[in-house]
Order: C-alpha cells, then structure tokens, then sequence
C-alpha cells in the first residue's frame, strides 16, 4: 500500500525531508509525497541573502533548485500555494481553502517570519524584511537607487552581514541594538566588544536605546531612536524570526513557552495530553530542549532543521529514531571576522543558577614566526563544580568553524577543562602553534 506523505513548508527544513525520503531504497514505489509552500521558488537559500547583497554573487544563485526538479522525480511539488487548515481527526489538510489534500503521515515545516515591532512607520515605503528572495531582491533595488542613510534595527548576524553589504555599496548605515552589545544571543558583552571594533570603521552603532517610531509620509525619511532622529532611506527590521505556528495553533497542536510547536523526541506534535503518531515537526516553528540547561527555547538553524528531517524521515520511513537536546554551534562571517558560538553564554547560565568558571585567551592561529597568521580569540565557559566545558565563543579571521565543531563535540561528550590541556594535539607551524588557544583557555578557567 502507498503511503501519502504530505510536507507543509518548502525551506530547507522541508526540502530536507523530502530528499532523505527520496534517497530511500523503494521510496517512489512505497510514498505518494505532496510538498506545499507558498512561494513560487523551489529550494532557495535564504542564508546566502546578505552575501548576495554584498555582491559575492547574484540572488538567483541563491535558487537551488526548480520545482520541475522535484516534479521529474514524481513529487507533488506545489508552489503558490497555502494551507489554510489541517484536520487531524480526518486526516487532511485543506488548500487555499477549497481543496482537501489527505495524508497518512504529515509534516508541519512551517519556518518563521520576521518580527515586526510594534512600531509607528513600520508600513512605509523603504521598510524591509529579509526573509527570502522577493525581500531579497526589494533591498537590493532599494540599494540600487542610490540611498545615502540605512538603519538596520537589531545587531544579530543577519543584521550585521546586510548592514556591511549597505556599507559597501557607500550608504551611510547605522545599526540599532536594543542589547547594550552586538550578537546578544550568541555572545557575551566582552566578545561583543572586539565585532564592534573590527566593524567601527563602516558601520555606525547605537546600542542599550529602543526605537520607537519610524517617520515618513508615504515613505521613511528618518528614525526615531531614544530621544535621537536618525535620517533613513532604508530600513531593514532584522529584531529576529518568530515560529510561523498559527495553522498548527489552530488545529489544537500544543505550542510551548518559547513560541515553538511542542514535539517530543520523536518529533511528534502533541494534542492534548497525547503525542500524534503520523503527525511531525521539524525546523524553525519547533521548540528544542537545550543541551546544557534542560529548557525549551529555539534553535532557528538550517543545521539543527538537518538533524531533526534525519529523524523525521527516518519515523517515517519506519526506523526508530530520536532527536538529542540541542547545542545550536553557530558560525557568522561578518566583514571578513569569523565568528561562533555553542552551549551557554554567561547570561543563560546566570539566569538558569549555573555557576561557572570562565576561561579567555588570545593567541596566535599559526607559529607566531609564520607569515599569514591571524590573532584568535577564544573564551570557555565550564561548569564551576564538575568543570566540564558548557560554552564557547571564539572569534577570528579564520578556522572558527572547525573548532566550534570540535568544542560541540567536547561538549557532548562531557569534556572537562583538564581534559582539554591534557590530551594530545596535532601540529605543524604552518596550520597551529604548539599550545592552541583553546588549552590556554581551560587553563585559565581553572587557574592552573
């Protein structure tokens, strides 16, 4: 008997469904698969945004693949086309509010959408988003029309990359942070600190005041922040993504404290007291449990959405399978600095009671005598009593990823500070220094 399987949502967290239920041995024989998404475009990469802005490369790269892709391989690949409803006690979903579409297996990936503060001026002309490739190609013919002030509100990565590629085509910009520093999700204020710096020279920054009204007639001409006019010919809202969870909500699926749909590790959406055994979620409108506290909160990556369509194809496909507590390790390149961040920042420990010992370095990513070397800064975060490694930031103009990877896994594995100045490490001047900055971290965290 074919099975219909029918996916809500055509991001990555979507896509990535579809092509693991497709590289499965007798899945075009054993599944009848239905993709429903609003957009017109097939698999586009939304992350690539802000590189694209910056000229790297054009927002038609960014089209991964067309629909007629996915078509050729005999899915039910819809574009232009919204879910209004689902109806779990029947077994359907019914579209752009006429058609019913039934399922055996559903899953809900809807993603998330950008949050617009409650704000004066937010519906002017020159007021953007940037959520996907029609906001992507608004800003870039905004930018094109020869601007001379951008004000970027909210400093987190997405932010800062589209405010550096503002910066680049000669716009004056500014950037408001609500925090007191940058990247407040990902670093701490001292870290913050050395992005602010590295960026001082092409972007203008107000940090610690709120906005609170865009002006403008027809379209913005300034901003108001704190007390201050700031004039604007662009404004891009970049205050985060909130779960797009309101046809879920509407069905009587639980969403949880954070604004995610509530799962269990199967990826199972809940309603009511029990768990759906045909129903999942996965991706941006999810909530996680955190790796080190325990707690729900989100984890809006295209990497986390990777790992939980492994589970959810996988369930589908009938093999067992679970997704772990979340860690988020996040990696940015902004204005040529590499960034990342994994576990917990100081804040989330000190709002959840964990005590801590902390770690910060700086060294050299090569032999101090090689040419090429960049300065590398690493910061550690350990739990006081077991020392064992529960965060990490790291910033410099290369190998970020890497370790991030690398300090993921030692968290994973419970990996304490000794551990860390006590196991063996490759080297080579050309590619390390003897003593990485990461040992001098550890050592520092516990004062040996």
């Amino acid at each position: 008997m074919v099975k219909k399987v029918v996916i809500i949502g055509g991001g990555a967290a979507g896509v990535d469904v579809l092509e693991l239920l497709l590289r499965g041995q007798g899945a075009a024989e054993e599944m009848e698969i239905t993709l429903l998404k609003k957009e017109e475009e097939g698999f586009f990469s939304t992350c690539g945004l802000p590189f694209a802005l910056q000229g790297m490369y054009s927002i038609k790269d960014l089209s991964l693949f067309e629909p007629e892709f996915y078509r050729a391989k005999g899915i039910d690949f819809r574009t232009e086309t919204e879910v209004t409803s689902i109806n779990l006690e029947e077994g359907y979903v019914r579209v752009d509010s006429i058609e019913e579409i039934r399922y055996d297996e559903l899953v809900i990936a809807t993603g998330s959408k950008p949050f617009i503060p409650p704000l004066e001026g937010t519906n002017l002309e020159g007021v953007y988003t940037l959520s996907g490739r029609e906001d992507g190609e608004k800003v870039e013919a905004a930018m094109s029309a020869n601007p001379r002030n951008a004000l970027v509100i909210g400093g987190g990565i997405a932010g800062l990359q589209t405010a550096v590629a503002f910066s680049k085509r000669g716009i004056y910009t500014t950037v408001v942070e609500m925090f007191p520093y940058l990247l407040p999700s990902i670093l701490d204020a001292d870290m913050a600190s050395i992005v602010q710096k590295w960026l001082y020279k092409e972007i203008s920054f107000i940090l610690g005041k709120p906005v609170s009204a865009i002006k403008g007639e027809q379209r913005v001409k300034s901003v108001i922040v704190g007390e201050e006019e700031i004039p604007a010919d662009i404004v891009l809202m970049s205050a985060g993504m909130r779960p797009s969870v309101d046809i879920a909500r509407e069905a009587g699926i639980e969403v949880g404290e954070s604004g995610g749909i509530v799962t269990d590790r199967a990826l199972r959406v809940k309603k009511g007291k029990l768990y759906l055994d045909n129903v999942y979620a996965l991706g941006d409108c999810v909530e996680v449990i955190d790796a080190v506290t325990y707690r729900p909160r989100l984890s809006q990556l295209a990497s986390t959405a990777l790992i939980q369509a492994r589970v959810v194809a996988n369930n589908i496909r009938g093999i067992s399978s679970s997704y772990e507590p979340c860690l988020s390790p996040t990696v940015a390149t902004i204005s040529g600095l590499q960034i990342g961040s994994v576990g917990v920042i100081t804040e989330v420990a000190r709002r959840y009671g964990i005590k801590i010992k902390v770690g910060k370095a700086i060294k050299y990513t090569k032999a101090r005598f090689f040419p090429g070397r960049k300065l590398i800064i690493a910061k550690l975060l350990f739990e006081a009593y077991t020392e064992k490694l529960i965060g990490a930031q790291i910033i410099s103009g290369e190998t970020v990823a890497e370790r991030i990877n690398e300090l993921t896994l030692a968290i994973r594995a419970g990996i304490t500070a000794r551990d860390i100045w006590m196991r063996e490490r490759c080297f080579d001047p050309s590619l390390t220094m003897v003593e990485d900055v990461i040992v001098d971290a550890a050592l520092k965290a516990v004062g040996s």
